[in-house]
């Protein structure tokens, strides 16, 4: 069997920066044990499949060790694909996914990721954070994760944190932020739970990260910079109960995967 993949860098508007995926796009799935040996081979944060229903497409996404029930760049990284090699011209795409309707719209040349937003709760400043991080931490709240606020920029740039310690706190990503010099807040993702030390962009941590910084700052438009190695931009809506995130996308390569599936 041959398959066809794309690898996109999301939240990029330029190749080699952003969060690169990995793109399938299949008539019928694939088991999801040889999902995730394609994910395995590809060894990116994400690679994505995606098949066709009425109305939209089905959408699945698998780190290189397990499958996640939420991911933005690879999200928005199907729909360049679909877009730009599917020849698909509606002006949005609904994705169906473990949770629920993703829609996927285009405006502005950018492509913006419809996502209901993930309510924060206080957790409290614990040693546990503070030794994992290795940096003082100015508060601590969860949603789906854990988000940590520090003091500045700087501090986000500069934090190198103990792996195996962030793992053992418990939670699937551990999110730093902070309000930006040049953008409204900066972010990184730490989700060695999931098999990724550091994700270079991360979609579905916005969700949490936008409202929050939107009551901060009395904003409900923010621009955002997740400050990894690779860097990337995010353009942040929030509206109600729902947050929009958007973001360029540039294709980097395609391939075929040769190897026999069974």
């Amino acid at each position: 069997m041959a398959l066809d993949y794309f690898q996109v860098d999301a939240f990029s508007d330029r190749p080699f920066a952003g969060n690169p995926a990995i793109v399938y796009q299949l008539e019928s799935w694939l088991s999801s044990a040889q999902m995730q040996r394609i994910a395995n081979e590809h060894n990116l944060a994400e690679t994505a499949f995606v098949v066709p229903q009425p109305g939209g497409w089905q959408i699945r996404w698998f780190t290189p060790s397990t499958e996640v029930p939420l991911c933005g760049h690879a999200t928005l990284a199907a729909a360049h694909v679909l877009r730009t090699v599917g020849g698909i011209t509606d002006t949005t795409l609904l994705f169906d996914s473990a949770k629920g309707p993703l829609p996927v719209s285009f405006d502005e040349g950018r492509l913006w990721l419809d996502m209901a937003i993930d309510p924060l709760r206080e957790e409290g400043v614990s040693l546990a954070v503070q030794r994992a991080l290795k940096v003082e931490v100015v508060d601590v709240l969860s949603g789906n994760d854990l988000l940590v606020v520090l003091e500045s920029e700087e501090a986000v740039r500069a934090c190198r944190p103990d792996m195996d310690a962030l793992a053992q706190l418990g939670w699937p990503g551990v999110n730093i932020t902070a309000r930006g010099v040049d953008h409204d807040f900066v972010s990184r993702c730490f989700a060695p739970r999931l098999g990724i030390p550091e994700d270079p962009v991360t979609g579905s941590a916005h969700r949490a990260l936008a409202p929050y910084w939107a009551s901060r700052l009395s904003k409900n438009n923010l621009h955002a910079r997740q400050v990894s190695t690779r860097g990337g931009e995010l353009w942040c809506r929030v509206q109600g109960a729902r947050v929009l995130i958007g973001g360029y996308a540039t294709l980097v390569a395609h391939g075929r995967l040769l190897m026999p599936l069974n």
